[in-house]
């Protein structure tokens, strides 16, 4: 069984807003809703997804009522394992921190962002995927 993945905000957001059901995206907010892998969530990472989906620009964007919103979280939180972050080194941006701090709670746990920045920091190295490339190794069988 593969280890969770943690999931960017901005994969889980990019997922809603998508028009194409095939982007990488929306295969990897699908896969979370229908428990079709193992993923991670923190209450803070939870939180925060809210906080962005919620947005004005945002919920324009999705068209998701709030009470249509509180169910996909709600689904979100059934499926994933909650796990307690840890203190980690420094993120390469601050504003990440809490991933870096997720990422720490054990040692498997890889990070699909769509985040360059991210996808780049030499120290976390092969434990941050792009969307793309988690969709292609994880969700579709490939070594």
């Amino acid at each position: 069984m593969r280890p969770p993945a943690i999931v960017d905000t901005n994969v889980v957001v990019a997922g809603l807003i998508t028009a194409r059901a095939d982007s990488p995206v929306a295969r990897v907010l699908d896969g979370m809703l229908a428990a079709a892998f193992p993923f991670a969530l923190s209450e803070s990472l939870l939180a925060e997804y809210r906080t962005v989906l919620g947005r004005t620009a945002l919920r324009k964007a999705h068209g998701l009522t709030a009470d249509e919103l509180d169910a996909v979280l709600v689904n979100l939180a059934q499926h994933a394992v909650v796990l307690e972050p840890m203190r980690a080194a420094r993120a390469p941006e601050p504003g990440d921190q809490h991933l870096w701090d997720l990422l720490a709670a054990r040692e498997d746990l890889i990070l699909v962002t769509g985040d360059k920045r991210l996808q780049r920091d030499r120290m976390m190295g092969t434990r941050v995927l792009s969307p793309d490339t988690f969709v292609k190794r994880w969700l579709s069988g490939s070594p």
